[in-house]
């Protein structure tokens, strides 16, 4: 059970209502008129509640749940347990995730403009915003209808959010340009000077900075990530990219749409990311290195060269993820041999 505190929850819904919401089939259409209050995971669930199947290996967790009802694909549906409504489902992860918000609505957020924000009299605030206490606005910055901007926040000169933006606190935007219903949360620094030196014997020079971020429609961007902006060229973010928590990218880099960039990734400035790139945590990417559409890198893989379309990668220097798991067992086999252990473990 969410929470009250810190969730809203709808009234109770039917098993019809819960099916059309998840895009599901009801195994027994006899259970139509049953009602649920609520989610649950399958170990926590009670008679009132539905949770779902979204892995074979949580199956016994599944014969063994007291769910009222239960998401799951047609091949494992016979395994249910008596009196579970079932709920056929391609993908019941997604169809959860559906019901859930169904459940737990996020709480609207009133417009108005708290008595402490300092804002330009150049910005631009569109109608029913929500600027919260301490944020600072400056001079030419454009908000768009229904956008909220969080406590302590940050936007600097010049700088355009686009519609029903959710901005967290304590977040600072500069030389920045954001589409609509972009989410950024808390901590995250947009545009910052990115690290470009000219070095020799003599000292270091810094470079200028004089490009920008570009950030497009529904892009996801957690706390505490830093985006710097270009040297020249832009940092560009695509459409509809999630960018986890504590990920550095520097200046120049291009990631393009439907990306999914998981925690402490670092990617060096003028790399190229194509479409739908999934990178899982701690991927380093080298500086102009290109990742072609629908890469997959696994976990702490480090990518100095060009990665094919398609590719799935994991080592470093970055390989097929079939050679790297092939390597790894090579690697631990000589590590028995030299221990004198039965290599036959």
């Amino acid at each position: 059970m969410a929470d009250p505190r810190f969730f809203l929850t709808s009234p109770p819904k039917t098993l019809a209502e819960l099916a059309e919401i998840a895009e599901a089939t009801l195994a027994d259409a006899a259970c139509a008129g049953r009602r649920i209050s609520d989610i649950a995971t399958l170990e926590a669930a009670g008679a009132e509640q539905i949770s779902f199947l979204g892995n074979r290996k949580y199956i016994p967790a599944f014969q063994a749940s007291k769910a009222g009802a239960c998401l799951v694909e047609p091949a494992f549906a016979d395994k249910a347990p008596a009196g579970m409504a079932v709920l056929l489902c391609a993908k019941p992860r997604r169809g959860f995730a559906r019901i859930a918000a169904a459940f737990h609505p996020e709480q609207a957020s009133a417009p108005g403009i708290h008595p402490s924000a300092v804002i330009d009299a150049s910005a631009e605030i569109g109608p029913g915003c929500r600027i919260e206490a301490n944020v600072v606005i400056g001079p030419g910055v454009t908000i768009a209808a229904g956008t909220r901007i969080g406590a302590n926040s940050v936007v600097e000169r010049g700088v355009s959010v686009g519609e029903n933006c959710i901005i967290g606190a304590n977040v600072t935007l500069s030389y920045c340009l954001l589409g609509d219903r972009v989410l950024i949360a808390s901590g995250a620094v947009i545009g910052n000077t990115g690290f470009g030196y000219d070095l020799d014997p003599t000292g270091r020079v810094k470079v200028p900075h004089l490009g920008r971020v570009l950030i497009a429609d529904d892009v996801e961007i957690g706390a505490n990530t830093t985006i710097d902006r270009g040297s020249g060229p832009d940092t560009i973010i695509g459409r509809g990219t999630v960018i986890d928590n504590l990920v550095m990218i520097a200046h120049n880099v291009q990631i393009g749409e439907g990306c999914i960039i998981a925690a402490q990734n670092g990617i060096a400035g003028s790399a190229r990311l194509g479409n739908y790139v999934t990178f899982a945590g701690q991927v380093g990417v080298a500086n102009h290195a290109t990742v072609g559409d629908g890469v997959v890198a696994a976990g702490q893989t480090g990518i100095t060269n060009n990665v094919p379309s398609g590719s799935i990668v994991g080592g470093t220097p970055a390989m097929p993820i079939r050679e790297w798991r092939r390597l790894v067992g090579m690697q631990r086999l000589m590590l028995k041999k030299r221990q004198g252990k039965d290599v036959s473990e």
